[in-house]
């Protein structure tokens, strides 16, 4: 059901993480985010990846802009009642632009966004080939961020993807600089093993972010690890994405193939379904009580 942007959603989220891991399954669209809710996640996350695949049919090299994340994001907020957190790439340019970034993607009525330390174009996290900017200029980037929102409960998480360029040693010093210079939580990317989570979490205070993405460098690991491991957050960013093309590659290509959808009805939601997942009645209900 549509609703009025939340207050202060990043308390809620930092009053769960601060009970205990919470899993932040990943949508790319207000649908999928009814989904996630009503399957009962505590908190969502908007996957960048997602999001451009799904929106724009491309990679995800940065070729989504900050409107369309934001307006996105806004969908999002607008029919879930739980926290939601971001992908905001590397803040779509410099600090200045970190500062307009960190504007929007509040007033789209986000919990916090992650930031990231690629050089832009950025590639995805768990590809070869990427490269970092100076580390003073990540930091530069989050103290932008810090100071550009306007409730500080909105969470600025700072994401290192130099693992996978500078090692793992280099990796928790960058993210120690995140953290002082005011990054509410540190979102490691890459890390290739159980033994370099508990490296990082011995070497960086402050909440952790985990991505239990697939078919990357990270091994499968259940959030149960992940909590005994000592991390907050755990996203699965492309979860739902990957399941849902695939069946939409074999409906389509059974479709083409017969020319008729008779074989798909079983594997459809129903149209009682679908309303009911979309709060089709309620809608009626409120325009039936407006026209009284």
């Amino acid at each position: 059901m549509l609703k009025p942007p939340p207050v202060s959603p990043g308390t809620k989220l930092r009053e769960m993480i601060s009970q205990g891991t919470v899993a932040l399954p990943g949508v790319f669209n207000a649908i999928s985010a009814v989904s996630a809710s009503k399957a009962g996640a505590r908190g969502l996350y908007l996957s960048g990846a997602g999001l451009t695949n799904g929106a724009l049919g491309v990679p995800d090299i940065a070729l989504a802009s900050l409107t369309e994340f934001a307006q996105q994001a806004a969908y999002v907020t607008s029919v879930t009642d739980v926290p939601v957190i971001s992908d905001a790439d590397t803040g779509f340019g410099e600090s200045l632009n970190v500062m307009r970034t960190v504007i929007e993607m509040e007033r789209a009525g986000l919990a916090g966004i992650h930031l990231e330390d690629q050089v832009s174009p950025k590639r995805c996290g768990h590809l070869d080939g990427k490269s970092v900017i100076e580390r003073d200029e990540m930091v530069r980037k989050v103290r932008a961020a810090v100071d550009s929102r306007r409730d500080d409960s909105f969470m600025i998480i700072a994401r290192t993807d130099a693992r996978g360029v500078e090692g793992l040693e280099a990796a928790v010093e960058r993210a120690k600089a995140y953290v002082d210079a005011g990054a509410d939580a540190v979102f490691p990317e890459g890390l290739q093993s159980e033994e370099e989570f508990a490296a990082f979490r011995a070497g960086v205070g402050g909440p952790l972010l985990a991505n239990m993405t697939e078919f990357g460098k990270t091994p499968i690991i259940p959030v149960s690890r992940f909590s005994e491991l000592g991390y907050e957050m755990v996203i699965f960013p492309m979860t739902g994405f990957r399941v849902m093309l695939k069946a939409l590659d074999e409906c389509y290509s059974e479709l083409v193939a017969t020319g008729t959808q008779a074989g798909l009805m079983d594997r459809m939601r129903t149209r009682a379904e679908l309303y009911e997942r979309i709060d089709y009645a309620a809608y009626d209900e409120l325009d039936r009580g407006w026209a009284r």
